[in-house]
């Protein structure tokens, strides 16, 4: 099995060498790539001569972003992400490798106590249920930046991926409604060496809710639309029964919330058959890609007479 350790860094060079030494002990021959992203600091230089790969961006572009330049270039048939900071232990990678061999991804759930302040915490167990009722399964830790991933399904998802923090959620999403599996597993996170999250709660937490939104109607649209739709029947219902009983009839606004209820609900159904249609293609075109390396590899293969 060809590992390779995709690590995100923007000024951690207080913990980056000793996370790349660590990683390097427990698995000599695994490729460990550091993506620095702009740092200001010695970052690239403590990881490089730590025995890191290391690939540099012009400026800081964001995390997702840098996740997304480690997966481009790794080599190894099994991804795993980790965080610069030295928060996630390196002793853990043997758990994520172990569940790997039955599940497509694997993932380190961090403890109630691994929450860096109270409001994260809520914040993070109200996306963990919003989740699971998008990808119909407990999503025990969304944001979760360590984990280890089969190659070829990340790279197959790579082009979805946004930028920014929210890569955990997408990469979770896309992987559960395409139907690969998950394992989540408990892990000890460690306290930050040096500095703060640089999480802030309002702008990721309003990002992290509109990556969800969009993975559900990129895959799954009627897990959106039915609800809307019910409500405003229940709406439509509620002015009804009002008007009745005070007007003795039937208003425009309960036709209108009724007309609107079923134009929602018949969106969801193209968008579900576009959706489909769109699936379909996409798993063609892979499987004629895949069959196109099969015959050129066949040919190169073939033994002369």
């Amino acid at each position: 099995m060809n590992i390779s350790v995709i690590i995100p860094a923007c000024n951690e060079s207080a913990s980056i060498g000793t996370l790349v030494s660590q990683i390097k002990s427990l698995y000599p021959d695994s490729e460990v790539i550091i993506i620095n992203d702009g740092s200001t600091d010695e970052t690239a230089a403590v990881a490089k001569a730590s025995g890191a790969i290391v690939y540099s961006h012009p400026y800081n572009i964001g995390n997702g972003a840098a996740i997304k330049s480690g997966i481009r270039i790794a080599k190894g048939d099994v991804l795993i992400f980790m965080d610069g900071d030295g928060q996630h232990n390196p002793h853990d990678i043997p758990k994520l490798l172990y569940e790997l061999s039955c599940f497509d991804m694997v993932v380190g759930a961090r403890p109630k106590e691994g929450q860096s302040s109270y409001i994260r915490g809520v914040g993070n167990k109200i996306y963990n249920m919003l989740a699971s009722y998008v990808a119909k399964f407990n999503i025990l830790d969304l944001t979760s930046g360590f984990r280890a991933i089969r190659a070829d399904i990340a790279k197959r998802f790579v082009y979805l991926l946004p930028n920014t923090y929210s890569y955990p959620t997408t990469l979770t999403l896309c992987v559960l409604r395409s139907g690969f599996s998950i394992k989540y597993i408990p892990i000890i996170v460690e306290k930050r060496k040096k500095g703060a999250s640089k999480i802030k709660i309002f702008n990721d937490g309003i990002r992290f809710l509109m990556v969800i939104m969009k993975i559900a109607t990129l895959f799954s649209p009627l897990r959106i639309f039915v609800p809307i739709s019910f409500f405003m029947i229940l709406l439509g219902s509620i002015n009804y029964f009002y008007s009745y009983l005070t007007q003795g009839r039937f208003t425009n606004m309960s036709a209108l919330l009724f007309t609107t209820s079923f134009l929602i609900f018949m969106m969801g159904l193209i968008s579900e058959q576009i959706c489909q249609m769109r699936f379909e293609r996409s798993e063609g075109e892979r499987k004629f890609n895949d069959l196109k390396i099969f015959e050129k590899d066949s040919s190169q293969n073939k033994i002369a007479p």
